[in-house]
């Protein structure tokens, strides 16, 4: 379980991290506190690090929950592609929204994999 430990703290530095980016762009683009609009470039920014943490809130139970019923190594690894696919969605999305795709699908389907291993894993236990 420690590579689920691993992957799970680095899922939360990266959100994080995607924090601080949020934070830099206020800055460097004169959006104050509490507006989340403003000017394109601070808003790119932001919804990368909202459409993080959206995600962030399946994934993390899912590789979880999978990991108990599966290969940890194996989540993780999973875990590992969903991490690739943020940092991929976050340069997509900075550079142009439209080029948001490759790195969205690289970090949901991981998702999607993990959510339907965990359940596929609780109903086996079930019966």
């Amino acid at each position: 379980m420690v590579w689920v430990q691993l992957i799970t703290l680095l899922a939360v530095v990266q959100l994080f991290a995607f924090g601080g980016l949020v934070g830099w762009a206020r800055e460097r683009y004169g959006v104050s506190a509490p507006a989340t609009t403003g000017n394109e470039m601070f808003e790119r920014y932001y919804r990368v690090q909202m459409n993080t943490l959206e995600t962030l809130l399946v994934f993390l139970p899912a590789l979880w929950i999978a990991a108990q019923y599966w290969s940890a190594q194996w989540m993780s690894a999973l875990g590992a592609v969903y991490l690739v696919g943020r940092m991929l969605y976050l340069q997509g999305y900075v550079a142009d929204p439209k080029k948001r795709g490759l790195g969205y699908a690289v970090s949901i389907f991981p998702t999607l994999t993990l959510a339907v291993a965990a359940l596929v894993g609780v109903v086996r236990a079930l019966f």
